[in-house]
């Protein structure tokens, strides 16, 4: 079975789009510092991403709600680390990852 080209392109930016969230949301559970990301960066993520979950929701395209449900999940992860006070963020962030040296 091949698939047509827009079928890959779409699988790529999923791949691509899913991946480039998920650096961040692991940096944030190992070092438990959010003090470089920006609130209104991830604010805006989660609405863009809540917005085509919705879009894709309304035409009943599984690609486009699998990979901005996934996407929004893990924006609004990262958000919300963002806005915890630092002793919520590390209960959190143990309750993750709790082998994390001196956490």
């Amino acid at each position: 079975m091949t698939l047509e080209m827009s079928e890959l392109v779409g699988a790529l930016a999923s791949v691509a789009s899913v991946s480039s969230f998920a650096p961040q949301a692991w940096k944030v559970i190992r070092t438990r510092e959010t003090s470089s990301l920006s609130s209104a960066m991830y604010g805006l993520t989660v609405a863009g991403c809540s917005l085509w979950l919705a879009y894709g929701i309304m035409l009943e395209q599984w690609p486009l709600i699998v990979t901005n449900g996934i996407c929004l999940a893990l924006a609004a992860f990262i958000l919300l680390m963002k806005l915890l006070p630092p002793s919520r963020r590390k209960a959190v962030a143990e309750a993750i990852d709790p082998n994390f040296p001196g956490g």
